[in-house]
């Protein structure tokens, strides 16, 4: 679970990402993973209501 912060100063906590997304066996960043794996389910609940999410600032893991 990670919190994110975003650019235009909102916050969501404990936000899941699935294990399977956070394969580091190629030596990628946890953190970097993570952050890819939140700005598509992002983009998939913008698509659905129709408002864009402000871009990820930071992203810390709870």
């Amino acid at each position: 679970m990670f919190n994110v912060a975003y650019e235009d100063g909102t916050m969501t906590s404990n936000r899941r990402v699935a294990n399977e997304l956070l394969d580091q066996s190629f030596g990628d960043d946890l953190l970097d993973l993570a952050r890819t794996a939140i700005q598509e389910q992002d983009n998939d609940i913008a698509q659905l209501s129709k408002q864009r999410r402000a871009k990820v600032k930071t992203l810390t893991k709870a």
